[in-house]
């Protein structure tokens, strides 16, 4: 796969986007392993944007490890400083989930604010844990889902 090729004003964005980062793949002595290769793939498909670095004091050898790192992941070679190396591939879209299951959310915790009716005195703010099945009015008072009742008609024709 080849490296993804960027423009100039691109790159230098990705540059400053990633001066914040920290490593997060470490290449040691053993160079680019099979499993180097794997992490740092790993890492662009969560992150898009990684620093990668090298302890070797070969600069050559470095450069090579950063060509190499972008043809075999397909991702783009933005910066090569010091030890550090930059590699940014974009991001695969997250599936969307499917939920067919009938269940109901989960409880919650909702704070109440009750105002006084005289101005002078503080506002009494209660806590009340509120379930899937039930829903909070304008009033602050707790109200359960009922179930809606079809007709027999109506369950009828449908079945």
């Amino acid at each position: 796969m080849p490296a993804i090729q960027l423009s100039p004003a691109v790159r230098k964005e990705k540059r400053g986007d990633a001066h914040h980062l920290d490593p997060v793949v470490m290449i040691g002595a053993d160079g680019l392993t099979p499993a180097i290769l794997k992490e740092t793939d790993l890492a662009l498909k969560s992150h898009g944007l990684i620093k990668v670095r090298v302890f070797s004091d070969d600069r050559a050898g470095r450069e090579t490890m950063l060509a190499t790192l972008a043809d075999q992941l397909n991702a783009a070679p933005i910066q090569h400083i010091g030890k550090l190396l930059v590699l940014w591939r974009p991001m695969p879209p997250k599936a969307a989930k499917v939920d067919d299951s009938p269940r109901k959310p989960g409880s919650r915790t909702v704070k109440l604010v009750t105002f006084s009716k005289s101005g002078s005195h503080r506002a009494q703010v209660k806590t009340i844990t509120v379930h899937g099945n039930q829903r909070l009015s304008a009033g602050g008072k707790i109200k359960r889902a009922e179930v809606r009742q079809v007709s027999v008609k109506k369950k009828a024709q449908s079945q």
